[in-house]
């Protein structure tokens, strides 16, 4: 019998998959703070299928991260299943979450993402695709409540009828993006319809929102993704449920992202990082500055420095 890794017994924390921010660098600093399961950025199956240098090196996981899943996207179940029987050649993926959410044009367009939502059995099918052949302990899906309409109760059932483990809900329909009010009561919907754990997504952006969404939706945990950036001590809030955090938790948080980023990516790294300083240093006196100024910085220890003086 396999240890269960993922305890529902209380509400789990999670971290969502963003493309260009949820990299090792920022999963290994989050996961000091009470996340209980990181997933991978979103991974195309065909660039997993083909061997690509750069989506292998997306697969590296910290040390911390335990248990970790791998998101891939897919459209074809022949491919996905090649991406499969890649990843199960790799030690340390506990899960295969498999994206049926993304609403960006070029995901769509490519019949990933939140495409598979308007096609319930070409999504069953790579699930089942996925089930069949992976090796790993747990099969998830990250879905929307739809594509243009609302279809939150079809969308769950089709999803639990592949045997997955958990799926996780964004409260937005694709049309609706990242704009629209999230829908709270749809997500409610999907979990009374449904018998496996349930995540919600969408808009969670302090202690307090966390804890309401747990609440009325009666869900098994939150999933977290823009409300982490710029503020990856959220999840410390969550944890030690606090609301206040001091300054220099804060600088030392992001002295240590900084510090991974360069571990990860060498010199690239500093340059990688200013889009985190730009939102690190939101609400602070002379950020505008401070942006300006990091953005013409290429040399590690400068950076560093920069840091230290603005934080």
């Amino acid at each position: 019998m396999i240890k269960e890794k993922l305890d529902f017994s209380q509400p789990l924390v999670v971290l969502a998959p963003l493309a260009g921010y949820t990299d090792l660098p920022f999963r290994s600093v989050v996961k000091k703070f009470g996340v209980d399961l990181t997933i991978s950025e979103m991974i195309s199956s065909n660039a997993l299928a083909y061997n690509n240098p750069k989506t292998i090196k997306m697969l590296q996981k910290s040390n911390n991260e335990d248990p970790y899943f791998v998101q891939i996207s897919g459209n074809k179940p022949d491919i996905v299943r090649l991406a499969v029987e890649k990843l199960n050649e790799i030690d340390g993926i506990d899960g295969i979450d498999l994206n049926c959410g993304c609403p960006a044009p070029k995901v769509f367009n490519h019949g990933s993402g939140s495409n598979l939502l308007g096609d319930l059995p070409r999504l069953q099918a790579i699930l089942k695709t996925i089930k069949k052949y992976s090796n790993k302990q747990y099969l998830s899906a990250k879905v929307r409540i739809g594509i243009d309409e609302k279809i939150p109760v079809d969308i769950a059932k089709a999803v639990e009828d592949c045997g997955v483990d958990l799926i996780s809900v964004h409260g937005r329909t694709k049309k609706g993006a990242y704009k629209a009010p999230v829908d709270y009561d749809a997500i409610k919907s999907m979990k009374e319809a449904i018998d496996i754990p349930l995540i919600a997504n969408g808009d969670i952006k302090d202690y307090q929102k966390a804890k309401w969404v747990l609440e009325h939706t009666k869900a098994d945990g939150v999933m977290i993704g823009r409300g982490a950036i710029g503020k990856p001590w959220i999840f410390y809030q969550i944890a030690t449920n606090n609301e206040t955090i001091s300054n220099e938790l804060k600088k030392q948080i992001i002295l240590e992202h900084f510090d991974n980023m360069v571990q990860h990516y060498d010199q690239y790294g500093v340059v990688m990082f200013r889009k985190h300083l730009h939102t690190y240093s939101k609400g602070y006196d002379g950020a505008n500055e401070f942006r300006q100024f990091v953005n013409t910085i290429t040399n590690i220890d400068q950076m560093r420095e920069k840091i230290n003086n603005f934080f």
